[in-house]
């Protein structure tokens, strides 16, 4: 008695002809997969691309502030080749604690995107950033990783500074033409008039008591020579924004140093006790530069040194000579010193300790870029009460 066995299509069209159907659905399968790996590939490739394309710095982190992944820019301005596995606070800041105002914490605490600026040490100079952490959108609830979006605004921040000390010279140069024309006229009355009586004052003699006369005489130059002062003065603040078609020539840079000391004149004699020490090592120290743009960084200096010594203290004001034919411009004083932690922001831009309303944290900044365009340096040597001194080399 056979057994009814059930009918296989292997019964029906033979082996040979299933395992070339089988090959040939194999086949096409590898065709797809093969297919659909090179879109994705193209795919992935286009990402890339759109990543690198990207300017800023990307980094993603992780909940507990570990560095995954970061992109081609990050490479460019920073210096730790390897920042994979290591904190955040430790790749950009330098630091073995979390940051006091993370937006990664703010962004995990939220759920949403949070943006922040920061300042970042740099081996030359500090560098702002304009930062945005967003959580990624993942299958858990709570999102474990973060993107790092840092986009670098040094140059802005530069730029603002310089636009707001052009715009603070215009306002100066206004102000300088009008001073010209008002304090002018009423101050050459004044010299006319004190040059007439002077002329006069021989027909007063043996007419008048003699020491009535010369108390006279005294009156008169010390008033022909306040007038001639404030003339000075005038003139002096005229150079601040007078138009040049080249501002670049030969400066004597002691005449730069006396001419501001004539505009802080007035400053100096409300500190009686301040004592101002000069030297200059030749008659003659000349360079080439902007003298304008040269007496906006002594006047700076000069400042920033009496600031710092308030009402009692010595300042130093020295043109020294240097090597191949540079000159070294000194100002030193006995005040209160820079901290450590502020020594290395000072020529940033926006950055002061003074006050508010007191200081714009524009002025280092532009000293820095004037002497910078001049082709020189700035050396800065301080200690906390112990004094501060500047050294510009042109």
């Amino acid at each position: 008695m056979h057994m009814n066995k059930k009918t296989t299509l292997q019964d029906l069209i033979g082996i040979e002809d299933v395992k070339l159907g089988f090959f040939q659905e194999a086949r096409n399968k590898v065709e797809e997969l093969k297919t659909s790996n090179r879109k994705l590939q193209e795919k992935q490739q286009e990402i890339q691309a759109i990543l690198d394309g990207i300017a800023d710095v990307m980094i993603v982190i992780s909940m507990d502030f570990t560095v995954l992944s970061v992109n081609h820019v990050y490479h460019q301005l920073f210096s730790d080749p390897e920042p994979e596995g290591k904190y955040c606070h430790q790749v950009l800041y330098n630091q073995d604690h979390p940051c006091r105002e993370c937006p990664v914490r703010e962004a995990y605490n939220t759920g949403t995107v949070k943006r922040a600026q920061a300042v970042i040490p740099d081996q030359e100079r500090n560098r702002y950033f304009d930062i945005t952490a967003s959580p990624l959108n993942t299958s858990r609830d709570v999102p474990d990783r973060f993107l790092l979006f840092m986009r670098d605004i040094t140059l802005e921040k530069e730029y603002q500074a310089q636009l707001m000390q052009t715009e603070k010279m215009a306002t100066v140069g206004t102000l300088a033409s009008g001073v010209a024309h008002e304090i002018n006229n009423p101050l050459t009355a004044i010299l006319g008039f004190s040059q007439g009586i002077k002329r006069r004052i021989p027909y007063l003699e043996g007419k008048v008591d003699p020491g009535v006369l010369e108390d006279m005489q005294e009156y008169l130059g010390t008033i022909l020579k306040e007038c001639s002062r404030c003339q000075d003065i005038v003139q002096n603040l005229l150079t601040f924004s007078r138009p040049r078609e080249n501002p670049f020539q030969r400066v004597n840079m002691k005449s730069v140093v006396l001419d501001c000391l004539k505009i802080l004149h007035y400053r100096l004699k409300k500190a009686p006790h301040v004592d101002v020490n000069l030297r200059f090592d030749l008659e003659n120290p000349e360079i080439y530069g902007d003298e304008a743009q040269l007496k906006q960084v002594v006047l700076n200096l000069v400042s920033n040194a009496l600031d710092s010594v308030g009402s009692s203290g010595r300042v130093s004001i020295a043109v020294e000579q240097g090597h191949q034919d540079t000159y070294c411009l000194v100002v030193e004083d006995t005040g209160h010193g820079i901290s450590s932690e502020h020594l290395d922001r000072l020529f940033d831009p926006f950055f002061t300790t003074k006050p508010v309303g007191e200081g714009t944290g524009v002025g280092l900044s532009t000293c820095y870029n004037i002497v910078k365009a001049h082709e020189g340096h700035i050396i800065v040597c301080s200690e906390p009460e112990n004094g501060s001194s500047f050294c510009v080399q042109l």
